[in-house]
């Protein structure tokens, strides 16, 4: 069973932690996490894509589980820096094509990577509960949570916690809950828990209000794109996701069960839709 490997490269001049899953005897896998997560979210995924054979590099965004936090909130923690550290990571590493495999905020990246500064590098690209549009509420929603986190005494009141506003992700058994939990934890200097991310990133909502609106970016892609919408997605409403089967590069869109926003790309069959599509059975 392949493990991760931990590495940190300064990007932009930023450090940025990633973890890196086997080999490349399929090509490399960029899967990037969503708004308020890290990269360990990947885990599952990374884990089977690697033992079929590719090499997964799953980063943590700026402001987010162990990667530097921004002293220039404002400026950088938006859609167009986190694609500038995408390009300069893929540099370094010497990847020269990839997969990408983005949840949420992690997809807006993929498309604006694949619409530009990674266009021709990038050959397929699978978008997680997120599209060129997003519905303002659940924006909001998210923000009301993200902004301001929780704080709690113990370990286990932060994953009770969790697992209430993450029930959205679908079945995640007792061990991937805790998992998800000690990778997205830090201790504050009162000694209470809160999730390891930089509470500034919401930031982008207020110097970049439309930092999600791509539809003009989405139409510019050229590759074959996956779209998974969690069928109870407040993020990414059925209307849109239909009209991306319809612009652009016309995506494929799956419609995931028991899902809201965002499928945690955690069971078989999950990990079977995305493999099937990098392997090119659409």
């Amino acid at each position: 069973m392949s493990q991760p490997v931990s590495h940190y490269r300064v990007c932009e001049g930023r450090e940025i932690h990633y973890t890196e899953w086997g080999t490349d005897q399929r090509g490399t896998v960029i899967a990037w996490h969503g708004l308020a997560r890290t990269g360990r979210d990947m885990d599952p995924l990374a884990e089977h894509l690697s033992a079929q054979g590719y090499r997964v590099i799953c980063p943590d965004t700026i402001g987010r589980g162990l990667s530097q936090w921004s002293p220039k909130p404002e400026l950088e923690y938006c859609l167009s820096f986190y694609a500038r550290l995408a390009t300069s990571l893929l540099d370094q590493l010497g990847i020269r094509r990839c997969e990408w495999v983005g949840t949420s905020m992690g997809g807006a990246i993929g498309m604006i990577c694949a619409a530009g500064p990674l266009k021709g590098r990038v050959q397929r690209l699978v978008l997680n509960d997120v599209g060129p549009s997003l519905a303002e509420a659940a924006i909001q929603r998210i923000r009301s949570y993200a902004g301001q986190p929780a704080a709690f005494a113990t370990v286990g009141e932060l994953e009770s916690y969790f697992r209430t506003i993450y029930k959205p992700y679908g079945y995640l058994s007792d061990a991937q809950w805790r998992l998800l939990t000690e990778s997205s934890t830090r201790r504050l200097p009162d000694g209470r828990v809160t999730p390891h991310y930089d509470p500034a990133m919401v930031q982008q909502f207020v110097h970049h209000p439309n930092d999600y609106e791509l539809w003009d970016v989405y139409e510019q892609i050229d590759i074959p794109v996956l779209c998974l919408r969690g069928a109870e997605s407040d993020l990414l409403l059925a209307h849109t996701a239909e009209a991306m089967r319809d612009r652009g590069p016309r995506a494929l869109v799956v419609t995931i069960a028991g899902c809201g926003h965002a499928p945690a790309l955690n069971v078989p069959e999950q990990f079977e839709l995305v493999q099937r599509f990098l392997a090119g059975v659409h």
